[in-house]
């Protein structure tokens, strides 16, 4: 979509389809994560991995987006200082929870110094002690929950931008984790939109300047280039975990007798790269769901996977409420 154009339909199904396909990935990534268990190409939601999820179940990847879905049905604008500390308390009430088996680096050490109850404005402030501390607060841990934050501004790219910063900067101050989650999420508006495969680099011109437009456009056209397996060792980055689910998107083909097969093939793909795989396959999801939609994805998958105070049905429904 070229900037500033307004979405005339929505989809309902491929609505659904970005909430749903991202806790889809998530959760066929689960087992596969840092080689746990091999991957023969075909990814199977079994469950175990390197934290012992049961089968079917979501990780810490849905958990938060299903925070962030809950804030945005709640309040709609997500750059809301209320809305924003209902994302918060989210993210604690789960790391709480018995259903959190692990947590991402940057943000376990948030709430861990958070605590339970906790406001946004705390998070924060964590967020950039942490980033002038280390400087290395560049983790993918914002990008896997991203994308609830585009569905309250299919209309309103500006705003979707705004919010995309204003959420990943909760627990990940490195500019670079608001520019993808914003790219990230203005390409599941245009899916949604379209029904088809966005030009990630429409994203580009919401970005801050030259110098970061050009920075992406180099990433994005390494993405769509070069070997898979050129994501796989660094995808805990930001960058190369974006990297990681664009390729396996662009990369895979269509098929021509089955198009919506496309999003299996592409989930598999992602998860073939290695490494964090469920994270890159939750990425890879939301983007494979918005442009397909929810009735691509598998029966079995739809109808079993489950994680912290929701099951995939009920995501979809969440992402129905944000829309309207």
């Amino acid at each position: 979509m070229e900037k500033g154009q307004k979405v005339q339909q929505v989809s309902s199904d491929r609505v659904r389809g970005a909430l749903v396909g991202g806790a889809v990935g998530d959760a066929l990534g689960v087992p596969y994560e840092f080689g746990a268990t091999p991957f023969t190409g075909e990814g199977e939601m079994i469950g175990g991995g390197p934290f012992g999820f049961p089968a079917y179940s979501w990780s810490d990847d849905t958990a938060q987006l299903y925070a962030i879905a809950r804030a945005a049905a709640d309040h709609g604008d997500l750059r809301q200082e209320s809305a924003l500390d209902d994302i918060a308390n989210g993210f604690a009430e789960w790391f709480r929870s018995p259903e959190c088996l692990d947590c991402g680096i940057q943000t376990s050490a948030n709430l861990q110094a958070v605590g339970f109850p906790t406001t946004a404005e705390q998070m924060r402030t964590f967020a950039v002690h942490q980033h002038e501390y280390s400087g290395r607060t560049a983790g993918n841990g914002s990008l896997m929950r991203t994308a609830p934050v585009a569905l309250p501004y299919l209309d309103d790219p500006e705003a979707l931008v705004e919010a995309a910063f204003t959420v990943a900067e909760l627990t990940h101050f490195d500019p670079l984790n608001g520019q993808a989650c914003a790219l990230w999420c203005l390409a599941i508006r245009s899916a949604i939109a379209t029904g088809e495969r966005p030009d990630l680099r429409a994203g580009l011109p919401y970005l801050a300047d030259e110098d970061v437009r050009a920075f992406w456009d180099a990433r994005i056209e390494e993405a769509e280039t070069q070997d898979l397996g050129l994501f796989e060792a660094s995808n805990g980055y930001v960058v190369v975990a974006l990297q990681a689910a664009w390729a396996a998107i662009v990369q895979t083909p269509v098929p021509a007798d089955n198009p919506q097969g496309h999003l299996v093939d592409a989930l598999n793909a992602a998860i073939g790269i290695g490494n964090d795989t469920d994270t890159v396959a939750a990425i890879a999801g939301s983007l494979l769901g918005a442009m397909w939609g929810e009735s691509a994805i598998p029966a079995e998958w739809r109808e079993k996977v489950y994680g912290w105070d929701s099951t995939a049905t009920g995501l979809g429904d969440l992402a129905g409420q944000i829309v309207g």
